[in-house]
């Protein structure tokens, strides 16, 4: 803690133990660093009284915060100077309150996303949400991340399925917005504020989740094409038809291979009839069993990749899928080995494996130009430090800048929560 204004680090250690009397609190280690950077000190609150403390201290002292969940996203955004302490909300992991009836789930941030459906199971229902790494992440970190998967095209993200949430300012005021049912939708709308915030704003201590039930039948279809626009065009067809689907990608990769996986959900009667049009909207494509969970297939960049490979996350308009796998394999195909997974939302996740550092940064600045017309993204969310020093992660923060700053002023005005990682270097 080099800030002069600040409490030695023993200081702090002494005062934080009068106050996480049932949480946990230790020194920091390099197991908890985020982006590189380990904390001086680590607490785990036991409950929200013991965060608002931590957090008000903090805010008092200048001491700078790293909020934590499972951990599973601490390398995405940029690497903070310092970090001097890390919180973890990993007790705050129970189900407060279920009613199956209303559909409606309160849940402590610290709860797995796995965790949770699995309670839900029970009664036939699920959060129609699937964000990466289920089984370690937590409601709190999806949140805060904005993740989602297939789901998405057709249950919308995180913002479309929280109704509810209780946040910890930095203040160490504890701040909730939203209801428990759905038609609840007066006051100011915090849940759809903290989503995709990555913890700047406040700590997440509980979400209210809208729920949706258990599909009776769940079918998925795999075709290969030989051509990206076909399979772009075949997307976009089923997109324009009767066809309701709960998932619909395009994977494709710098071996040539070009999938499209095709998900239909509800009773058996439909996932027939549906089947039957996807079918006919394919043509001269014939469907087969996939090989494996396509629907996992975001985590499979990760886990198959190399630690200097490169991850980044994009959005485009969906009749530009097409053009912008093209446009990877012509700047890739000679260079590096490269997958490509994208949803027909416009979101879309490239993997590049590259051994030169300055190939990153280029063709992923090339990339930002193709995409950026339509106001498309290429943020990068896994990559060796030298790529990290070359670009911003994030890209050009756009006119929406200001007002961000604005909002971050607000809310953290000493800004001790996750200083510099955030759009911008909020």
């Amino acid at each position: 803690m080099p800030e002069s204004a600040k409490a030695t680090s023993a200081q702090a250690l002494d005062t934080l133990r009068t106050i996480v009397v049932e949480g946990d609190l230790r020194q920091g280690s390099d197991a908890d660093t985020v982006c590189g950077v380990a904390p001086e000190l680590y607490a785990e609150p036991a409950n929200e009284t013991e965060l608002a403390r931590v957090l008000e201290y903090a805010n008092r002292e200048g001491i700078l915060v790293a909020p934590c969940g499972g951990g599973t996203k601490l390398n995405w955004g940029n690497a903070p100077q310092i970090v001097d302490l890390k919180i973890s909300t990993a007790k705050f992991n129970h189900i407060i309150e279920y009613a199956p009836g209303d559909m409606t789930v309160t849940v402590g941030s610290g709860l797995t996303i796995a965790q949770l459906q699995n309670a839900l199971c029970d009664h036939r229902q699920r959060l129609a949400l699937d964000p990466l790494w289920p089984e370690r992440a937590t409601v709190g970190g999806v949140i805060a991340a904005n993740d989602s998967g297939s789901l998405r095209l057709r249950y919308g993200g995180v913002r479309d399925l929280i109704i509810g949430i209780t946040v910890v300012l930095p203040d160490g005021t504890i701040a909730a917005s939203g209801g428990k049912v759905v038609k609840n939708v007066a006051g100011y709308d915090l849940p759809k504020l903290m989503s995709g915030a990555l913890g700047t704003l406040g700590i997440i201590s509980r979400a209210v989740f809208r729920l949706h039930p258990l599909p009776e039948k769940s079918h998925t279809l795999n075709f290969s094409f030989l051509d990206r626009e076909r399979a772009n065009d075949f997307m976009l067809a089923i997109t324009d038809s009767i066809v309701v689907p709960t998932g619909l990608q395009i994977r494709t990769a710098s071996d040539g291979k070009i999938e499209v996986d095709v998900r239909i959900d509800g009773i058996a009667a439909g996932v027939a009839a549906q089947t039957e049009t996807v079918c006919k909207l394919a043509g001269e494509a014939n469907p087969a069993e996939p090989s494996g969970d396509p629907w996992r297939a975001r985590e499979e960049l990760w886990n198959s990749s190399r630690a200097s490979a490169a991850i980044c996350k994009l959005s485009m308009l969906p009749s530009q899928l097409s053009s912008t796998a093209e446009f990877v394999r012509e700047g890739l195909s000679q260079n590096a080995d490269w997958s490509l997974l994208m949803h027909s939302t416009g979101l879309a996740w490239l993997r590049i494996d590259a051994t030169d550092s300055a190939q990153f940064a280029d063709f992923i600045s090339s990339l930002r130009v193709f995409l950026a017309p339509a106001s498309g993204t290429a943020v990068v969310l896994q990559g060796p430090a030298a790529l990290r020093q070359k670009i911003d992660v994030w890209g050009a923060a756009g006119n929406a800048l200001p007002l961000m700053k604005r909002i971050k002023e607000q809310f953290d005005p000493r800004g001790i929560l996750n200083r510099g990682r955030f759009v911008g270097g909020i």
